[in-house]
């Protein structure tokens, strides 16, 4: 359970960082970047409440 978590902040943490570099170099627009960064950060910060609260 601990491994998937994790596996899954990992995945946040892509969808957080590499929509910004599509951004700059003009793949996606602005828009998609926003909901992008947006589920990243949910999955980034939501496997951490879950740890925390263990």
């Amino acid at each position: 359970m601990k491994i998937l978590l994790k596996l899954v902040s990992i995945a946040g943490l892509i969808l957080t960082i590499l929509p910004s570099i599509g951004v700059f170099y003009e793949v996606i627009s602005q828009d998609e970047n926003k909901y992008f960064m947006l589920i990243g950060t949910l999955l980034w910060f939501g496997p951490k409440i879950i740890f925390k609260a263990k």
